[in-house]
């Protein structure tokens, strides 16, 4: 094996199962997390336990989805820019079918746009069926930039990306007007639940979150987020499942809902900026492979579906492991203790396995 075709290793195991209900899927499923954090296995295990007790489960909202590419023109001055920006938006059928020329599931959904100076930011926004779409985003708006080179009098090129995407970097715009899949999980715990297995109370949980999440992040400055640790399951789940793991860059930036309701816990994480695929770049590793089709993405569907399927599953995953992680941080000491045992354990099997 050439150093060009190495693999590299990271730990995987399957968690759960957890119950996912909602508008694209109801599923009981356990779900693959690659991580060197050991014990983020059984805290999202803790969550998926969470989720088989709730009557729902995790009820899974996929609200919206798209993926962006902004390009970049340079117009003689702003006037120009306006009006080329103006013309842009009533020509949409136009660049629809420019695009429909250069790509089978690619359509574009919408076009937005930027002014700055004589500078103009168009933000193409398109549907991409079951692929988290980079690529063909990016060849649409290629194509798209080139014809409106060529009809839209007063622009020249300036970049086929503008980062007004924006791709995999914190920004407002992408929490604002979206990219990739928008899902929202929700999960009602009952009192007996959240005293016997997360032992702590839903009091507890929603003024952890109101304190930490809401106003720890805004006293930190967060650009659109208040979670504790979104990154930390996308990551996993991304890595096991073949995505641009970068994304977790933008997918982490969620929020997340805690109320006391007399004593059962309503929790919910949104999450805006969700990007995965179950077709493109790393899909066609065997591992990958297996797991997608464990996890009931490689059927037979329509364009698109087995994507949206993903999407809910990695978005139930991260409320699992941010509801077990908010419960142990509201006991003192609890969080520290679980990692220092469940790591010393990890080191204890990779030893006694080497010897």
């Amino acid at each position: 094996m050439t150093e060009a075709h190495a693999i590299a290793g990271v730990p995987m195991k399957w968690v759960g199962p957890l119950r996912i209900s909602g508008n694209v899927t109801d599923v009981e499923t356990q779900v693959p997390l690659a991580t060197y954090e050991t014990p983020l296995w059984p805290s999202v295990g803790r969550g998926a336990k969470v989720s088989m007790l709730a009557e729902r489960g995790i009820v899974a909202t996929l609200v919206d989805e798209r993926m962006t590419r902004s390009v970049l023109v340079e117009a003689t001055d702003a006037q120009t820019a306006y009006t080329a920006a103006r013309t842009i938006d009533a020509r949409l059928g136009e660049l629809q079918e420019v695009v429909r020329g250069c790509s089978r599931f690619a359509e574009l959904i919408g076009v937005r746009h930027e002014i700055n100076a004589n500078l103009l930011f168009v933000r193409f926004e398109f549907s991409t069926g079951d692929a988290s779409g980079h690529n063909m985003a990016t060849l649409a708006s290629d194509a798209l930039l080139r014809h409106l080179l060529q009809t839209v009098p007063g622009i020249s090129y300036g970049s086929i990306s503008g980062n007004y995407c924006t791709d995999k970097k914190a920004t407002a715009v992408n929490g604002i007007l979206g990219r990739g899949k928008n899902v929202v999980t929700e999960l009602l715990v009952p009192r007996d639940v959240v005293e016997g297995v997360l032992h702590t109370t839903a009091a507890r949980i929603a003024q952890l979150n109101l304190r930490k999440n809401m106003l720890g992040t805004l006293l930190a400055g967060g650009i659109r987020s208040a979670n504790a640790h979104f990154a930390n399951m996308l990551l996993g789940f991304y890595l096991a499942t073949g995505q641009d793991a970068a994304n977790i860059v933008e997918g982490s930036q969620g929020v997340v809902m805690a109320e006391d309701r007399d004593g059962d816990l309503y929790f919910a994480c949104t999450l805006p900026n969700l990007i995965v695929g179950t077709v493109g770049n790393g899909k066609g590793l065997p591992f990958v492979e297996t797991n997608l089709a464990r996890l009931g993405c490689r059927a037979d569907r329509a364009p698109g579906e087995n994507a949206r399927r993903l999407a809910v599953i990695a978005a139930a995953t991260v409320l699992c492991g941010e509801l077990s992680l908010l419960a142990a941080q509201t006991n003192p000491g609890e969080l520290m203790r679980a990692h220092v045992q469940l790591e010393r354990g990890s080191t204890t099997e990779k030893v006694g396995a080497q010897a």
